[in-house]
């Protein structure tokens, strides 16, 4: 088999019936996807769900038990580690030199990829970190740690980037910005690939998610679409002026009673209530997701 696909040139990863045994286990059964160019897909799933196991499937590490699979257009069966120079990845194990300087860590990678170090100073001061770049790297709060892991994978401006847990366990401030330099790697055309069981993360930063469960893909599209799918109940949260709050269900009698706070100015916020992804995951799948 040629390790070339026929794939749309826009076309970053595709995934084709893959399925994944250990022993006698299924982690994986039957998944196909795709991700785009300048797209961020989130594969969301709890523990276990098998979203691991994809990654390392997509890079090379673990070979499928069936299916096949394609990054940048070339069989993930037979990559050979030129593949990295085009690729970033962070996961847990995405560790760093904690003896050296933050500087350093990123001039070491920039020596091994090619990269001019011109690019450090650009990376380091738009990750915050230009004034922690003489301090050792062990020394950094694991937010800025995050940040330095995050920083390295895209030193070479790499075309896709894999993202295991990528703010697992940071505070909200530290995920926001992670969020903003990651939407800016996407808008310069970088394919991210992100795994989560952060379902609001997932809504708030990805073009599209896919649900995982035991193995299974039991959604995929966008977090508006899906949540609009499972919006079977539609009701709306209401709250007045005098501060009275409450639910109404969608009907023609409420509509009009809205109407009616409306026209006599005493509606003060309405909220359609739509489900989360993490409802509609409850949905599906009767489990959550922790």
């Amino acid at each position: 088999m040629s390790d070339m696909v026929q794939t749309n040139s826009q076309e970053m990863i595709t995934l084709s019936h893959i399925s994944k045994k250990y022993q006698t286990e299924p982690a994986l059964r039957d998944i196909s996807f795709r991700v785009g160019k300048g797209e961020i897909l989130g594969f969301l799933g709890p523990s276990g769900a098998g979203k691991t196991t994809t990654i390392k499937i997509l890079t090379g590490q673990l070979r499928q038990t069936s299916g096949d699979a394609y990054i940048l257009g070339r069989n993930t069966k037979e990559i050979d580690s030129s593949i990295y120079e085009q690729i970033g990845i962070v996961t847990d194990n995405s560790g760093i030199y904690e003896n050296m300087t933050v500087y350093d860590n990123l001039k070491y990678f920039a020596r091994i990829l090619n990269v001019d170090q011109g690019r450090i100073e650009e990376l380091l001061k738009r990750a915050g970190l230009w004034e922690h770049r003489k301090k050792q790297a062990g020394k950094l709060s694991k937010g800025q740690t995050q940040r330095l892991v995050l920083m390295r994978s895209v030193l070479h401006q790499p075309q896709i980037l894999f993202l295991d847990e990528p703010t697992s366990g940071l505070d909200p401030s530290t995920a926001q910005e992670i969020h903003g330099l990651l939407k800016e790697q996407r808008d310069k055309g970088m394919a991210i690939f992100l795994t989560t069981h952060n379902m609001e993360e997932a809504a708030k930063l990805c073009d599209r998610v896919a649900l995982l469960n035991d193995g299974n893909i039991v959604e995929i599209g966008t977090p508006r679409e899906i949540c609009l799918k499972y919006n079977t109940k539609k009701h709306y949260r209401i709250l007045l002026k005098n501060q009275e709050e409450f639910v109404l269900e969608h009907s023609g009698e409420n509509i009009k009673k809205i109407a009616a706070y409306m026209s006599d100015g005493e509606l003060e916020v309405i909220h359609s209530c739509e489900p989360t992804l993490e409802d509609v995951f409850l949905a599906v799948t009767g489990r959550e997701l922790r």
